[in-house]
């Protein structure tokens, strides 16, 4: 069993206000390059619960006044899920379903899903923080849950498990997958530095998630690999600090990517709610937005950057069957890859890398800087220049 605690780095700087007082909604640059506006008039994710595994979901934030379930804590099952002293897992709830909060709050991509909070991670290291039986527990509880989304902001470095514990996780995959559910997990931020494998991403049939910026190009620090399958916005993306530290902050990370593919997911799945998870992540690769080179899946992007807008707007396409989960068909030489637009290139083979980092062509996604604070005065937001908070947890390889 695992049981480090994640780190919090706070770095400091000069402060000074913002030019001008914008709005938290001005912020969500990838709302707009999505067509969230759009897509809304259509579909707005209501009927789908979303299950978060990670440090618990505050359900009185206003951002997710009345949508938050009351989940299970699998660590420190006397707290519940509704505490959470990080707060990670409440920022990646409301980039979800936020509502917005008349523009002053995070407004998620799926307002109108329910968040189903699972805490596998404890307050205090002394609490036995991270364990992956608490992980493998939370998996199989989602499966059995009212839940169709499993969303993973978090992940265990492949050198921190053993082959028991990978299996483990394999298995409890394999049970949500059987049971009609779509898992996504970050695939962790330290690509600037490494590409190691960190499970659940790595697990077969889990759609590990990488992230992209303003240009629709990969991040440094998306970790790369055969098991990107997709990528969603991951930089400047605003979040509730957490942590102790008041007001909102500008965010980096794979979590942040994993959230924002989650509520794409569940705007495609409430306007075909008799699809299962397998279907569901057909037309989101199918629906992506392909790399620009290289082969597909790409090992930067996988099969391309999320675009919910292309299956809420538009043609879906097909579907697929509703028991074959296209990452693991996509493993077998025999069994056809999702498809790709005309003129994309396509193939069979997850693990064969594009040449370099590739854009994608009709991306709607993007970028930031570190981890700015803001603190919201009045209806303005006024930015505090100088307190950079990391949001990427490196504790002996864990992560969220």
């Amino acid at each position: 069993m695992v049981a480090v605690l994640g780190s919090l780095l706070l770095i400091g700087g000069a402060i000074a206000p913002a030019a001008s007082a914008d709005t938290m909604r001005d912020r969500e640059w990838y709302l707009d390059r999505m067509q969230a506006a759009e897509m809304w008039k259509t579909s707005t994710g209501k009927g789908i619960t979303v299950a978060v595994l990670d440090t618990g979901v505050i359900p009185s934030v206003p951002e997710l006044t009345g949508k938050v379930l009351t989940g299970k804590n699998f660590v420190e099952p006397e707290r519940g899920a509704h505490k959470d002293k990080d707060g990670h897992g409440t920022a990646m709830a409301m980039l979800i379903a936020g509502d917005g909060v008349n523009d002053q709050g995070v407004k998620g991509l799926s307002p109108d899903a329910h968040i189903l909070p699972l805490t596998v991670f404890g307050s205090s290291k002394e609490s036995g923080t991270n364990s992956i039986p608490a992980l493998v527990a939370a998996i199989r509880y989602a499966a059995d849950s009212e839940a169709r989304i499993i969303n993973m902001s978090l992940g265990f470095e492949d050198f921190m498990l053993d082959v028991g514990e990978r299996d483990q996780i394999q298995k409890a995959v394999d049970y949500a997958v059987e049971r009609g559910k779509l898992l996504l997990a970050a695939t962790g931020n330290r690509g600037d530095k490494e590409n190691k494998v960190s499970y659940p991403a790595g697990s077969i049939g889990v759609a590990g998630i990488g992230a992209v910026d303003k240009t629709s190009s990969v991040t440094k620090f998306s970790v790369s690999g055969p098991q990107v399958a997709l990528a969603a916005p991951g930089e400047d993306i605003p979040i509730l600090c957490g942590g102790g530290t008041p007001g909102y902050c500008s965010s980096w990370g794979t979590s942040q990517a994993t959230a924002l593919a989650s509520a794409s997911a569940a705007l495609i799945w409430s306007m075909h709610p008799s699809w299962t998870g397998n279907q569901v992540l057909r037309v989101l690769m199918n629906t992506a937005g392909k790399p620009t080179e290289g082969a597909i899946p790409s090992r930067y992007i996988g099969y391309g950057t999320v675009r919910p807008r292309v299956a809420v707007l538009g043609d879906p396409g097909d579907p697929g069957p509703a028991d074959v989960n296209p990452l693991v068909a996509a493993r077998s030489p025999k069994s056809p890859s999702p498809s790709a637009p005309s003129g994309s290139g396509s193939s069979s083979n997850p693990s064969k890398p594009s040449a370099s980092p590739a854009a994608s062509a009709q991306a709607d996604d993007g970028k930031g800087a570190g981890a700015i604070v803001w603190i919201t005065v009045g209806v303005g937001v006024v930015v505090v220049v100088g307190v950079v908070l990391l949001l990427r947890r490196r504790a002996a390889g864990i992560w969220r």
